[in-house]
């Protein structure tokens, strides 16, 4: 859980009202250490109180147009969601396994991306920059190595 960041002040400086379900999606995403998904997202809510699944999808569409959330892509269809950076929390990467799907957010200064020269020769606007890294996560890679045995 961030214990920084305050929820409802997050949505007001996004000039969004501060609804109990705005809240309550917000709060779940910023209660974990790595991005979740839809499904995580919305099983977590349904734990204490039932809410439709697209709520949870308008609150999200809601939440990134604002810039409130990120919306991290896996490559194809699917997205995971995560607080977008503000001042408690850096830009970051993130890992993404191919094998079980889980997305993991990495330390801000793991990569070193000159970002700035790039955007100063390049023409247009950039808005947002998304990294990610793909490949096998350490758990699956012990589950294939033990299969080989």
């Amino acid at each position: 859980m961030c214990m920084h960041c305050d929820y409802n002040e997050i949505l007001n400086t996004a000039s969004l009202d501060p609804t109990r379900n705005r809240l309550r999606v917000l709060e779940v995403i910023g209660n974990n250490s790595f991005p979740l998904s839809v499904s995580d997202i919305h099983d977590t809510l349904e734990r204490t109180t039932p809410i439709n699944r697209v709520t949870v999808y308008r609150i999200l569409d809601l939440l990134v147009e604002k810039g409130v959330v990120d919306r991290i892509s896996t490559g194809g269809r699917a997205a995971y969601y995560g607080l977008a950076p503000n001042s408690h929390h850096r830009a970051h990467p993130h890992f993404y396994c191919t094998a079980c799907g889980q997305m993991d957010c990495l330390d801000p200064g793991a990569l070193n991306v000159e970002f700035r020269r790039f955007a100063d020769t390049f023409p247009g606007r950039i808005d947002k920059l998304e990294m990610r890294l793909d490949g096998v996560c350490k758990n699956c890679l012990k589950r294939e190595l033990a299969n080989e045995k």
